[in-house]
């Protein structure tokens, strides 16, 4: 049985609720090799290359509200010819943390749940009177990669498998089983 691996964290990314000034807090990351080494594993990803998080925290509704930009060059294969792909992200982020845990939102396994999709997103939750941005910072940088990164220029057709030929057919191989008083 493998252990549980340790959780992300980048260093300095906490951000203190009992010691934040009215006017806020800003946090500046340049995330170190060894981070955007493990930040890669986790993402599937062969580098990332530089990772620049600036996060401004102000308090809200008993917690937080941060906002920002995530600056990152990773590198990915390519999914025509497996070669790099470099891909520079420039994304915003603006999250709200509660303090305490997720509540339990149990209820009858067949009751309906209205989602609105163009309502506020559900805030996020933290323990203490400290909040970690190194999961924040993570996840705005998995959903900005592109899922089927290519190189400009590259596609599945100037492979030279274009996909139209007899032969790639579904039943193509089912010809050979007929017999002439099939055909007739």
């Amino acid at each position: 049985m493998n252990p549980k691996p340790a959780p992300f964290r980048i260093a300095g990314a906490d951000i203190r609720l009992d010691s934040m000034p009215t006017n806020g807090r800003d946090l500046t990351l340049d995330v170190g090799a060894e981070d955007r080494l493990a930040a890669a594993d986790l993402l599937g990803i062969t580098a990332v290359e530089k990772l620049h998080v600036r996060l401004h925290a102000v308090r809200f509704k008993g917690g937080i509200r941060v906002n920002g930009r995530l600056v990152a060059t990773t590198v990915q294969p390519s999914v025509v010819s497996l070669e790099p792909v470099v891909q520079e992200i420039a994304e915003p982020i603006d999250r709200v943390f509660l303090p305490g845990g997720e509540k339990a939102y149990a209820g009858p396994a067949d009751a309906e749940i209205f989602v609105d999709l163009d309502g506020e997103d559900v805030p996020d939750h933290f323990e203490g009177n400290e909040a970690d941005m190194s999961d924040l910072v993570l996840e705005t940088l998995a959903l900005a990669l592109d899922p089927y990164p290519k190189n400009p220029g590259e596609s599945v057709g100037a492979l030279g498998d274009d996909g139209d030929t007899e032969s790639d057919l579904p039943f193509a191989g089912l010809k050979i089983l007929k017999t002439p008083e099939d055909k007739g």
